[in-house]
């Protein structure tokens, strides 16, 4: 009879045990899941900051063609070389948009005589406004995926292969073939960022950008998923840097 209450009695505990270490279980996910929660908006809001500091450039040639590829190249290096004269002392975003709104005009002439040039008769299209970029690697520096504003040239039915590059600060002007941004870029990218922006997307030695690209990564699906609808109008444009 002992035995038997004796029985019941461990029973009885090692079923109060497994219960608790349920609950201690539950809790520990239910941890787990507010922080990577906490984190997971953390990095987005860090990305938000990024993209709402940037004005990006974009380029989109008429088809993929051979002739219509190197047609946008030409028509993006008239509109580099006039931009850099125009935008060389512009100390921040809002004097940057200012003066691509004042030039837009100029912008489409340009492209236009280039156009003209080589002998086709596209019609081009000029405007600033937001558009969903993935996430591209400029020398040491790695931008997130996300929405941007942007400056946008589309030539004839733009839809072919683009290519973009960062027009404020200006990312578009310098070198980076050496994997290294100028100092003085990166001083304006401190200036218009916040200490945890600018940590995250510049990479101090090749062993620390596999985790950046990783962390954003991570968010690109969330990022484009997030604005599917907005973008299957332009479902046929690919995002390539070329």
């Amino acid at each position: 009879m002992m035995k038997v209450k004796l029985m019941k009695i461990l029973q009885k505990r090692q079923i109060l045990k497994t219960y608790i270490l349920s609950i201690l279980l539950v809790i520990l996910m239910v941890v787990a899941i507010g922080y990577d929660y906490s984190k997971n908006a953390t990095n987005a809001a860090v990305i938000e900051g990024i993209s709402d500091s940037l004005i990006r450039f974009h380029v989109i040639a008429n088809s993929d063609s051979e002739q219509d590829q190197q047609l946008k190249l030409k028509v993006r290096d008239e509109i580099l070389e006039s931009m850099n004269t125009i935008l060389k002392d512009s100390k921040d975003i809002e004097e940057t948009r200012k003066l691509i709104y004042e030039n837009m005009d100029d912008i489409k002439t340009i492209s236009e005589k280039v156009i003209e040039k080589y002998n086709y008769d596209y019609k081009i299209d000029v405007k600033l406004k937001m558009e969903q970029f993935p996430l591209k690697t400029y020398g040491d520096i790695i931008l997130p995926p996300g929405e941007y504003e942007a400056l946008i040239v589309e030539i004839g039915e733009a839809k072919g292969k683009n290519w973009w590059c960062v027009m404020f600060p200006p990312l578009c002007f310098v070198d980076v073939t050496h994997g290294v941004v100028p100092e003085e870029t990166k001083e304006t990218l401190k200036n218009i960022l916040t200490d945890e922006e600018y940590d995250s997307i510049v990479m101090t030695d090749s062993q620390e950008s596999m985790p950046i690209k990783i962390k954003f990564k991570f968010l690109e699906w969330f990022n484009f998923n997030k604005k599917d609808k907005k973008q299957n109008n332009n479902s046929n444009k690919v995002f390539v840097d070329k």
